[in-house]
This record gives structure tokens, sequence and C-alpha cells, in this order.
């Protein structure tokens, strides 16, 4: 599937983006989660955001507050 992003989500292209490809989809859920607002991060899915936390180079405040939500749902 192919998106165009919205711009202040990515600002450095205005190429689509194949969320197909597995390096991309990962990359798009860091910019979203850094950068998107609040009705951006809620069309993502949360069992893939849990999924990937861990290999995502997310500031620490990010992060922190996706383990605690996540911590949270037990």
């Amino acid at each position: 599937m192919k998106i165009k992003p919205k711009r202040y989500i990515v600002w450095s292209t205005d190429k689509e983006i194949d969320l197909d490809n597995p390096w991309l989809r990962k990359w798009y859920i860091k910019q979203v989660l850094i950068n998107g607002r609040d009705e951006d991060i809620a069309e993502l899915d949360f069992n893939e955001i849990k999924n990937l936390l861990g290999e995502l180079n997310l500031p620490q405040d990010i992060r922190s507050l996706w383990e605690d939500y996540f911590g949270s749902q037990k």
C-alpha cells in the first residue's frame, strides 16, 4: 500500500511511501510517533507499535510514554 505522508510528518520527501516495504513501514511509524498528531497516531496499528517498540530509535520521552501505555494494558 502506497501513501503520500502529510507534510508535517515527513517533510523530507513529496514522494509516496510504500508501506508494504518493512523498512519503510517501520520508518514511517517512527515518523508518525515523533511528528504526528493524535489523529495520525490513532490510525496506526497499536499491536504493530507494541511489537516494533524495541526496534524503533525513539526519543526517550516518547519511548517511555509507549512503554507505560503498553505496561498498563496488562
